[in-house]
């Protein structure tokens, strides 16, 4: 961590071995600021992180200083200790439970390896010798979608409340989470009331011991009893009302939104800048050659291609980003696909008749069905999709106009 940068440390009244505790990490340079300086000290060290006590007594300069903090590049880690009032955006609870350094340790690290990655994306994004890549600009927690378990009293009030903010993904069991968890991308995790202690326990250790959840933003609301240690760097205990929930739950899940984001914006650039960092599918000039290219060949050696068109009626920007993103993770190798401007997806399946992309197609339309989420609440979106496939005299244009042609009577 020490290479990153310093980190400072603006401890509170209230807790003298606050800085003590950040310190004995020994990890970081610590460097430790007042309230009424911390902003001097953050613009003349430029810090890795900046880790703050109780801000109940500077709640204005404490959101001041968070406006200040999310203007510096790459991104700067900011984490507040137990948090008396609403936080800001930008700004990580961290809960004291048991005064523990090594969780400290834990929650930072996580957040400093975004960091990382995003001064890797910047560097990349600025070299001269890589085709250029367009960042979306965008709020992070407009892509986010977060997995809501429970099925007590909180349930309903907590899934409005969060629904306002980002994606819900709702379920009623730990089977049906665990469904979800092995289908979709999901940038955290909130679990509700009405499981026992020890079903929550079981739950928790299991996302512990999976790589693929580790890092994920877990919230466990509502009076939990004593809790052991679990290898979960963002795991967050949660009391109030369902706003203040929500609200405390934005910042890690729109961290981890804006890790996706930057893997995504990644692979773009790997890919020489022919993939949407917004969906992880072609942008619509990679897709418009590819398929010229793949249309000339599947004509030259007499093999099968087919494309499917998938058009929501009415569609949201989070949700029609969520569908194409779905998407990428459905298609086989071989296809490729692209989010085209009129908000439809085309999707080209390689090798494949009219038949067997029929099936693929309608596979494919019954997972967006029942996975991409609406405006409103539990209102599923039902995508019309068109096929075509390759006849002998056609051409990439050709095929695409039947496409619509295809849609336009349906519409009829």
């Amino acid at each position: 961590m020490s290479q990153q940068g310093p980190v400072i440390v603006v401890p509170d009244d209230e807790s003298a071995p606050f800085a003590k505790m950040a310190g004995d990490t020994k990890l970081f340079p610590v460097i430790e600021a007042g309230w009424t300086d911390v902003a001097q000290a953050v613009t003349r060290v430029q810090p890795a992180a900046v880790i703050v006590g109780s801000a109940k007594h500077y709640e204005t300069t404490f959101h001041e200083l968070a406006a200040q903090v999310e203007t510096l590049a790459p991104y700067t880690v900011l984490i507040a200790f137990d948090p008396a009032g609403h936080l800001p955006p930008n700004a990580i609870p961290f809960t004291r439970i048991n005064n523990d350094p090594a969780r400290l340790a834990a929650r930072l690290n996580a957040a400093l390896r975004v960091r990382t990655l995003h001064a890797t994306v910047l560097r990349r994004v600025h070299d001269a010798n890589l085709p250029p890549v367009q960042l979306p600009a965008n709020d992070p927690l407009n892509d986010a979608n977060i997995l809501l378990i429970g099925r007590g009293g909180l349930y309903p009030a907590l899934s409005v409340a969060l629904g306002e903010r980002m994606g819900v993904i709702g379920a009623l069991s730990i089977e049906a989470a665990a469904k979800h968890l092995g289908t979709r991308d999901v940038d955290g995790i909130a679990l509700g009331d009405g499981f026992t202690a020890r079903v929550v326990d079981a739950f928790l250790t299991v996302l512990s011991e999976d790589f693929r959840f580790r890092n994920l933003p877990v919230i466990v609301t509502g009076e939990v009893g004593p809790m052991r240690d679990y290898d979960l760097p963002n795991l967050e205990f949660s009391a109030g009302t369902p706003l203040d929930i929500a609200i405390n739950a934005v910042p890690l899940i729109r961290q981890n939104a804006f890790e996706a984001r930057l893997n995504r914006a990644l692979k773009s650039i790997d890919a020489g800048g022919l993939l949407d960092p917004r969906t992880g599918l072609l942008t619509q000039d990679a897709f418009t050659q590819d398929f010229t290219r793949a249309v000339e060949d599947s004509l030259a050696r007499g093999s099968g291609l087919s494309v499917a068109r998938f058009v929501f009626p009415v569609i949201a920007e989070r949700a029609r980003l969520d569908a194409a993103r779905i998407l990428s993770r459905l298609m086989r190798r071989m296809d490729f696909a692209t989010l085209r401007d009129d908000d439809s997806i085309v999707v080209v399946f390689a090798e494949t008749d009219l038949r067997n992309a029929r099936m693929i197609a309608r596979r494919m339309a019954s997972i967006l069905r029942q996975t991409v989420i609406g405006d409103k609440k539990d209102v599923k979106l039902d995508p019309d999709v068109a096929l075509a496939t390759l006849l002998p005299n056609d051409s990439a244009q050709t095929i695409i106009e039947r496409l619509h042609a295809s849609d336009q009577r349906a519409a009829s």
